[in-house]
């Protein structure tokens, strides 16, 4: 048996007039939703026309004229003053670069300085003390003298320099400080020179030269070391 096609079909809006009621309960009305037409009075674009002419007529009395629009000066705007102290971060710059200076020395230039020192030894040229100042040889070992006294110093120089010899290292830094608490002259510092200019150093002897800044500056002093003693008659030392 076939089901008509159209009793399977869902209306559901097909008697919805005969649901719903023709006119709604006077219980269901809003009052509030009615809308009732504008009077003069009340319509804003009259409002805001008579606020417009308040406003004239109000700066009328004062004598407040109309700028003509053909004819206005926005004058030149003004420069703003140069600022007094430099801007945040070229200020940040100098800070940081003081402290740097400060802290180890960077942007120092020791060889430009009293205290800077150099030597070279039995003909060897000047430019080895420059280059080992600029620090074109790399550092090996290093000995910190801080604590000791002249005697003390000069022992512990001897022994550093002659394992250095004996284990083949060239360039070698000794730390001795600038000796700015001496009352005379920095004394562990000229220790450190009279032992690398004396007879027994002098053959063993290419250069030296105060340190870098990183390294410790005037403070502190590079030696570079020959692999083999010079063995001339005529062995002579220049240095400042």
């Amino acid at each position: 048996m076939k089901v008509p096609l159209s009793s399977l079909t869902f209306h559901p809006f097909a008697n919805i007039d005969v649901r719903l009621p023709k006119e709604v309960p006077i219980c269901l009305r809003n009052p509030r939703l009615s809308v009732a037409p504008l009077s003069g009075k009340d319509d804003p674009v009259l409002d805001l026309e008579a606020e417009r002419q308040q406003f004239l007529d109000a700066m009328d009395k004062n004598g407040v004229t109309p700028l003509d629009r053909g004819r206005r000066d926005i004058g030149t705007p003004e420069r703003s003053p140069v600022p007094l102290c430099p801007p945040a971060d070229e200020a940040s710059e100098v800070l940081l670069s003081l402290h740097k200076l400060v802290q180890v020395g960077e942007g120092f230039t020791v060889s430009k300085t009293p205290e800077y020192i150099e030597g070279t030894g039995c003909h060897v040229p000047s430019s080895y003390a420059r280059r080992l100042h600029r620090g074109d040889f790399s550092i090996q070992a290093f000995i910190d003298l801080h604590g000791m006294n002249a005697e003390e110093a000069g022992t512990a120089v001897e022994i550093f320099l002659k394992d250095a010899v004996a284990t083949g290292k060239r360039a070698v830094l000794i730390i001795h400080g600038r000796g700015l608490s001496s009352r005379d002259e920095p004394v562990l510092k000229n220790r450190v020179r009279a032992r690398l200019t004396s007879r027994a150093w002098k053959k063993w002897l290419i250069a030296f030269s105060s340190a870098q800044s990183f390294d410790g500056g005037a403070g502190a002093t590079y030696v570079l070391l020959r692999q083999h003693p010079y063995s001339g008659k005529s062995a002579k030392r220049t240095g400042n």
